[in-house]
């Protein structure tokens, strides 16, 4: 049986940047178009994805992911790491300090002043990655070094992103570090599958399904309490599909969806996170990963009025999109039940997520 052929990869610029010296440091985009007419696009400035096209059910190509047209949008203040790769640790950090090998550290307290959140004021969403090109796969590496936002030891990152012909978009991630370090890598990219300037109306057509029986309580900063509670007899229970619009405004904290859930796979073993489909567009989205847990969020904090314009000038609002990032549990370098996230010298950090895109054409 023959291999499927690989996917073809382009690069073009996509601006630049000023390096230490002053000199520009061009900014690459890398494009990837499949025989279904999917279109992947990711940029090295924070490892982005800023583009993902794919048809509709009447042959109509729509972009599902929330970005900019222009890489200075990138860099400024409407960036709510838009398609972008956090860590070193991804979501929050109670306080913004750790414990580790009888030493404790202070981060930024970058999430209302109260908790570090994705990797700090200068995570791996805020740096040039380096690049190479392996056939159809984009490899990206970047060097954080020994103190970086105030985590401990050297540590070299490896993202590998490729889409195939099975419509999958595969996400590697790996990490090794000097220094006994929190690892927690994961992608942020904001999706709707109605269109990424569809908004709340688009969104709320969707129905979701979620593999978890389980999510971690939060407390008042969304900092979990160390408690795993039952999705059973709640507005969180996705575990058979359910409108999104049905149940966003019923949820504990009246905003919408921010939490992490427990993924019911075997430990370290692919599986079924989540599915979301649109019907009236037939395009859905399968997610499989490796990790025990992932933040379903929908865009609570985007702004409500018209403050944030993507790209070909869509409006970005409050819920008009929703993430869903694979992850270790929230905080878990202070609470020691849940999965540890200690990258130890001589040890590998791994995570593979696979985003799958299906298409209802009945």
């Amino acid at each position: 049986m023959s291999c499927p052929r690989p996917v073809p990869l382009t690069v073009d610029a996509f601006g630049s940047l000023p390096d230490q010296s002053g000199a520009a440091r061009e900014v690459k985009r890398f494009t990837w178009t499949n025989s279904k007419r999917t279109t992947v696009q990711v940029i090295n400035w924070g490892a982005t994805i800023t583009s993902i096209q794919l048809l509709d059910n009447a042959g109509h190509l729509e972009d599902v992911v929330t970005g900019f047209d222009h890489l200075e949008q990138y860099l400024g203040p409407d960036n709510r790491f838009f398609g972008a790769t956090v860590g070193r640790v991804a979501n929050r950090i109670a306080a913004g300090k750790f414990g580790l090998e009888g030493r404790e550290y202070s981060l930024a307290k970058n999430n209302n002043g109260v908790n570090h959140l994705h990797g700090g004021v200068k995570g791996f969403d805020k740096v040039l990655w380096n690049y190479h090109v392996k056939g159809s796969q984009l490899v990206l590496t970047y060097l954080s070094p020994d103190l970086e936002e105030g985590y401990p030891g050297d540590v070299l990152v490896t993202v590998t992103f490729e889409l195939t012909e099975a419509n999958e978009l595969r996400i590697d991630y790996r990490a090794a570090a000097s220094k006994p370090t929190p690892i927690n890598l994961t992608n942020h990219s904001y999706f709707n599958l109605a269109g990424h300037g569809a908004g709340p109306a688009g969104l709320y057509e969707h129905a979701i399904q979620i593999n978890a029986s389980q999510y971690t309580e939060l407390g008042a900063t969304l900092i979990p309490t160390g408690k795993l509670l039952d999705v059973a007899g709640t507005e969180l229970d996705f575990r058979q599909a359910r409108r999104l619009g049905d149940v966003i405004n019923r949820v504990p904290n009246a905003k919408g969806f921010d939490f992490n859930y427990c993924i019911s796979n075997p430990p370290g073993q692919m599986g079924l996170v989540m599915r979301a489909v649109h019907p009236p567009s037939g395009r859905g989205l399968e997610l499989h990963c490796d990790q025990p847990g992932v933040q379903f969020y929908t865009g609570n904090a985007l702004p409500e009025g018209d403050e944030i314009r993507g790209k070909r000038g869509a409006i970005y609002r409050k819920h008009g999109a929703f993430c869903i990032e694979t992850q270790k549990y929230p905080d878990a370098v202070n609470q020691a039940h849940f999965p540890s996230t200690i990258l130890y010298p001589g040890e590998q950090y791994r995570h593979v997520a696979v985003f799958k895109f299906t298409l209802d054409t009945a």
